[in-house]
């Protein structure tokens, strides 16, 4: 899938579309923000050049934003795709394990409840988990860069992190089906996002 924004289709853009076409058998333009288009007599030519560009699959214009066209679009992908074996037995639903939750409902919960106050350098790594019979104890920290932003996360008297923790604690319950301990840490570490080893915990790399 190639993704270019309506009537904005650069020499470097058709340089991309080249090096993408390279390592798939065959290649979708998705062509979004249509709804940002004043006149369809603008949008027309500019398919037209597109579709030229390259030997494209399909070339589909939509807008991700109000959702028109998306379903026409996922049927060219469907369309395209090769079959093949299945990856996983049907009873599994994901291949992602539970530390993994454990951090993305605490992720959510920050995303929630700071709205527009999040650090914009904010993110959540698990430090442990271990089974303990039905009991599951997790310990989380929270990374951020600078004080003020453990300031904001940590709200006054610390309320606003235990909000989220208890939040996030009881969608564990519900997803894991059993009793969470979760304890929640606010680091305050410096150009974390430039540190290779956060980063793979993250997993980031």
């Amino acid at each position: 899938m190639f993704v270019v924004e309506a009537t904005r289709f650069t020499a470097g853009g058709q340089a991309r579309a080249r090096a993408h076409a390279r390592k798939a058998r065959q290649v979708v333009a998705a062509v979004n923000k249509i709804d940002l288009v004043r006149s369809h007599a603008d949008l027309i030519p500019f398919l037209d050049r597109l579709s030229k560009s390259y030997p494209f699959h399909a070339v589909v214009p939509l807008s991700a934003k109000t959702g028109r066209n998306i379903p026409e679009f996922l049927r060219v992908l469907r369309e395209a795709l090769p079959e093949g074996p299945s990856a996983y037995p049907e009873d599994q639903i994901t291949d992602r394990d539970e530390r993994f939750f454990a951090a993305e409902l605490l992720r959510e919960k920050l995303f929630e409840q700071l709205d527009q106050e999040l650090p914009y350098r904010c993110d959540v790594v698990i430090d442990s988990f271990k089974e303990e019979g039905r009991l599951r104890r997790i310990e989380a920290t929270i990374l951020v860069e600078r004080d003020s932003q453990k300031a904001i996360v940590l709200g006054t008297g610390g309320e606003r992190l235990k909000r989220m923790a208890t939040a996030a604690r009881k969608d564990m319950e519900k997803l894991f089906g059993g009793k969470v301990y979760l304890g929640t840490w606010i680091k305050v570490r410096k150009s974390w996002t430039d540190d290779a080893r956060v980063l793979k915990q993250l997993g980031y790399e």
